[in-house]
């Protein structure tokens, strides 16, 4: 379906254009986990990254209704985070080998299967290290296609930091892995990690955890104390 200025709606599993220049802006920006934080916030009713995006216009806002049904659809980031997709105290020799471990922990969870390693790395070889979202942290993913089996994420603890390529943000040391079924569940699952990966006292707790289930269950007490903002 033709756009304004050539833009094209896909219905293949791409975000329309539109709704790809608001992701852009996390692609492109300097403080991704500020983008984050408004995406949970607008997820949850106010639709503020309409403004974020002049392109995006209706598309955003249909996306991010879209994406509001999709997190409560998830299930808690407990549930999207299992024990079984925790692994701590790996190492890799580069940050291809950080993004197969995170691979490995999402089919080992049966989010994915072994072949979205691949698209995970080749999405870092086409647009290089955005996925480099904090100073020590990179979000690994890829887009929605027939590899994923369920919306997911796993977490990977490095024993020794990685350099991804970031001007500014390397070395890493946690690799958090997504997979998204489809466009909505990328959006609510990111808007899900969002607050979590914001908090730098949350994020090193989670780092100091000494066993996967430690991690999990400081994961859940972060659930039970948060509060869910009022929609508009």
């Amino acid at each position: 379906m033709a756009a304004e200025n050539g833009r094209t709606a896909s219905r293949d599993g791409r975000l329309a254009a539109p709704v790809r220049g608001l992701m852009d802006q996390w692609h492109d920006g300097a403080r991704p986990i500020a983008f984050l934080r408004m995406l949970k916030s607008s997820a949850h009713g106010a639709l503020r990254a309409k403004n974020a995006c002049s392109t995006a216009g209706g598309w955003a806002k249909t996306m991010l209704f879209k994406a509001r049904v999709s997190m409560s659809e998830l299930g808690s980031l407990s549930t999207l985070l299992p024990v079984d997709a925790v692994l701590l105290r790996q190492e890799a020799p580069d940050w291809r080998a950080a993004v197969r471990l995170a691979g490995r922990a999402l089919t080992t969870s049966g989010a994915t299967d072994a072949t979205y390693a691949d698209e995970m790395i080749a999405t870092v070889e086409a647009l290089g290290p955005y996925i480099v979202i904090a100073p020590g942290v990179a979000l690994a993913h890829a887009r929605p296609s027939p590899a994923v089996r369920r919306t997911g994420l796993s977490w990977v603890g490095l024993a020794t930091p990685v350099p991804f390529g970031h001007p500014q943000n390397d070395p890493v040391r946690l690799v958090v892995g997504l997979a998204a079924r489809n466009d909505e569940d990328h959006i609510a699952a990111l808007a899900t990690l969002a607050e979590l990966l914001a908090d730098e006292a949350r994020r090193a707790e989670l780092e100091r955890a000494p066993t996967p289930a430690a991690l999990h269950a400081l994961i859940v007490a972060y659930e039970q104390i948060q509060v869910v903002p009022e929609t508009a």
